[in-house]
């Protein structure tokens, strides 16, 4: 909820004369998009099928463009193709990681409620702004130089970008073992 103060505060800034009611940030957090894991062709079907097991929908962004939250890439281990779901269940977020695309063995993390990513996307709409996207190695290095924080370990795969759409993101960065936050985009 402390987002959608801040988020109030902005509006208010930016001169909007009224700020939406509690009710109208609760409605649009369950009306925030939530796709069936069926609807992501190129997600394997035994990760379709622990997703429904877990009872996740996938949340989509504000945007309506191409269907997000889920993507691929080598997080866990150079030359791995690993797979990451920002999976929702009862309004409430978390990103899973199957390692080499195995279903038995999901980490899970950053989970948060759902909420914390709404935001006022034009006048009388509060639209859901979570995404997840592929940090390269490029990427990390980038950002770590411009705006700091914590040093990256010697980087040898790809990281996870969790994304406030037009507020800022951090990398998840899988390291001996754990899962490192980094700097991603302010």
């Amino acid at each position: 909820m402390r987002l959608n103060l801040l988020v109030a505060l902005m509006v208010m800034m930016a001169g909007t004369s009224q700020l939406p009611s509690p009710e109208a940030w609760a409605e649009a957090d369950r009306a925030t998009r939530r796709l069936d894991p069926s609807e992501f062709a190129d997600l394997p079907r035994t990760l379709q099928a622990e997703l429904r097991r877990r009872g996740c929908g996938i949340p989509q962004p504000f945007t309506n463009g191409p269907r997000q939250n889920v993507i691929r890439g080598s997080f866990t281990q150079a030359g791995q193709v690993d797979w990451a779901v920002l999976c929702s269940r009862r309004l409430s977020s978390a990103i899973l990681v199957f390692r080499n695309g195995d279903s038995g063995a999901a980490a899970e993390l950053a989970r948060r409620p759902d909420a914390d990513f709404l935001q006022v996307v034009e006048p009388n709409r509060i639209g859901f702004s979570r995404a997840l996207g592929v940090a390269s190695v490029e990427y990390i290095r980038e950002h770590h130089a411009r705006y700091g924080g914590p040093e990256p370990p010697a980087l040898t795969h790809a990281g996870i970008s969790d994304v406030f759409l037009e507020k800022a993101s951090v990398v998840w960065y899988w390291h001996h073992g754990k899962w490192l936050q980094l700097t991603g985009a302010n």
